[in-house]
C-alpha cells in the first residue's frame, strides 16, 4: 500500500511539472505543431522585421519533439519505457529480535566492581566494547562465578578492525609501568574466583605488549594462586617470542579469537590479522604452555559468512588443538561500524554448539549473547581445569 501511494506521489509530481514546461514552452516559442504565437496583443512579429525563430531554436524544438513526451502521452499514461527508474528508497532500520536485547546492569557487586575500576584507573572490555553481559558477569549470575575482564596497555588501539568499538590510533600513549601491580593488587581485594585478561593490540611496541601481560599474570598469581587467570590476546603478528611469554606466565587459559571464517578475514578484521596467523599462535601457545593449560578461540556470526565456511573454521580450529570455541552474534556498535547481516536464532547456534561438541572441542558455547569472555562459559572452564588438575595430582600420586 505504501509503495502504490509512493508511485502515485511520484506520477503526479512529474506530470505537474510536464504541465508547467509544455505551458512554458508553447507560451513561448510555438505549439507541438509549430504555429508561432503572438506573445502580445500589441506587437505585430511578422511587422516588426524581427526574426521570429533562430537556428538554435528550431532545432531545441525538434529535439522536444522527437524525444521528450508530450503533454497528451503525460495525461494518457503512456510515457515511453526507459524515461525513468524507481526512486531509491532508504532501508528500512532492522529492529533487533527479542532474544538480544538485555536488561539493565545493576546490583550490589556490579556498583562495587565499578566504584573500584575508577578508583585504579583501570579499563574494561566490558565497557569499552559494549558488552551486553556486563551485569551478568559482574553481579555474579546463576552459577555466582564473579568475573571481570580488564583490559591492559592502554584503551586505544593501534588496529582499526571493522566490527571493534574500541577506539584507534597509530602512536597510543605509552603502557602505565605501574599497571601490572595496580591491576593485580585490585583484583586481589575484589574476591573473584575467575579474571580474563585482555588487550587492546600494541603494534606500536618491540613486544607488542607480551612482557607487559606476563608481568601482570605473574604478580596476580604471586598474589592469589588459586584464582584462576584466562588471557585473551592479539596475535603478536605471529611472534614465537612473545606466544611463549605469556603462555609460560602462569596462566590457566590462553584464549585468541579467530573472529570469523578465513574468507572475511581481510573484510572483518585489520589488514594485519589473518586466519593463518591466528591459527599459528593457538599451535604455539598449546605447544608452549604447561600440560592443563586450555586453549580457546571464539567466532562471531552474522558478518556475512556461510554455513559451510563457519564448518571449515571449526575443523581447523580443531586441528590446531583448540579446546573451547564459543560463538555469538555479531552486534554493530555504531552506525560507523560493519553492518550486521543477519540475526541467527537461538536454535541455529545450538546446532553449532553440538556439532562442536561432536567434532572433539571439550567445551563449546554458543548463543546470540555469548562472547568470548562470558561468565557462563567460565564455570564450566572453571571445572574443566580444577578437575584435570585433580586428575593430574592422582596420576602423580600413582608415579610415586
Amino acid at each position: 500500500m505504501a509503495a502504490r501511494l509512493r508511485e502515485r506521489l511520484l506520477y503526479s509530481s512529474a506530470l505537474s511539472r510536464a504541465r508547467s514546461i509544455q505551458t512554458l514552452l508553447a507560451a513561448t516559442f510555438s505549439t507541438k505543431a509549430g504555429s508561432p504565437v503572438n506573445l502580445s496583443p500589441s506587437v505585430d512579429v511578422a511587422k516588426s522585421g524581427a526574426t521570429s525563430v533562430t537556428p538554435a531554436l528550431a532545432a531545441l524544438r525538434e529535439r522536444l519533439a522527437s524525444e521528450g513526451p508530450s503533454l497528451g502521452e503525460f495525461v494518457g499514461g503512456s510515457y515511453p519505457l526507459g524515461y525513468s527508474v524507481e526512486a531509491v528508497q532508504p532501508k528500512e532500520k532492522k529492529r533487533k529480535p527479542d532474544w538480544m536485547k538485555r536488561v539493565i546492569p545493576g546490583g550490589e557487586n556490579y556498583t562495587r566492581i565499578k566504584s573500584k575500576l575508577r578508583d585504579l584507573n583501570l579499563h574494561t572490555v566490558c565497557e569499552e566494547a559494549k558488552c551486553p553481559n556486563i551485569g551478568e558477569c559482574w553481579g555474579g549470575g546463576e552459577h555466582g562465578t564473579a568475573t571481570a575482564t580488564i583490559m591492559l596497555l592502554g584503551d586505544t588501539c593501534t588496529r582499526g578492525c571493522r566490527f571493534c568499538a574500541v577506539k584507534t590510533s597509530r602512536t597510543p600513549p605509552p603502557p602505565d609501568p605501574n599497571e601490572p601491580e595496580n591491576v593485580s593488587k585490585a583484583i586481589a581485594e575484589w574476591g573473584l574466583d575467575y579474571v580474563v585478561l585482555t588487550s587492546v593490540d600494541r603494534d606500536d611496541l618491540s613486544d607488542h605488549g607480551s612482557a607487559h601481560f606476563a608481568e601482570t599474570i605473574t604478580k596476580l598469581k604471586r598474589r592469589k594462586p588459586g584464582m584462576l587467570v584466562e588471557a585473551l590476546v592479539g596475535d603478536f603478528r605471529g611472534d614465537p617470542e612473545c606466544v611463549r611469554r605469556v603462555a609460560t606466565s602462569g596462566l590457566d587459559v590462553f584464549a585468541h579469537n579467530i573472529e570469523t571464517v578465513r574468507d572475511l578475514q581481510s573484510t572483518v578484521r585489520d589488514r594485519r590479522a589473518n586466519f593463518e596467523q591466528s591459527l599459528s599462535v593457538l599451535r604455539l601457545a598449546k605447544q608452549y604452555a604447561p600440560r592443563g593449560t586450555l586453549t580457546k578461540t571464539s567466532i562471531m556470526l552474522g558478518c556475512g559468512e556461510t554455513p559451510e565456511q563457519v564448518e571449515a573454521a571449526m575443523r581447523d580450529v580443531r586441528a590446531a588443538g583448540v579446546d573451547v570455541m564459543t560463538f555469538g552474534q555479531y552486534m554493530r556498535p555504531t552506525k560507523r561500524h560493519m553492518p550486521v547481516s543477519e540475526y541467527v536464532t537461538p536454535e541455529g547456534f545450538e546446532t553449532w554448539r553440538k556439532l562442536g561438541e561432536d567434532m572433539g572441542f571439550r567445551y563449546v558455547a554458543a548463543g546470540p549473547l555469548v562472547r568470548s569472555s562470558y561468565k557462563a562459559g567460565e564455570f564450566y572452564v572453571k571445572s574443566m581445569i580444577e578437575s584435570d588438575r585433580a586428575a593430574g595430582d592422582e596420576d602423580i600420586a600413582v608415579a610415586l
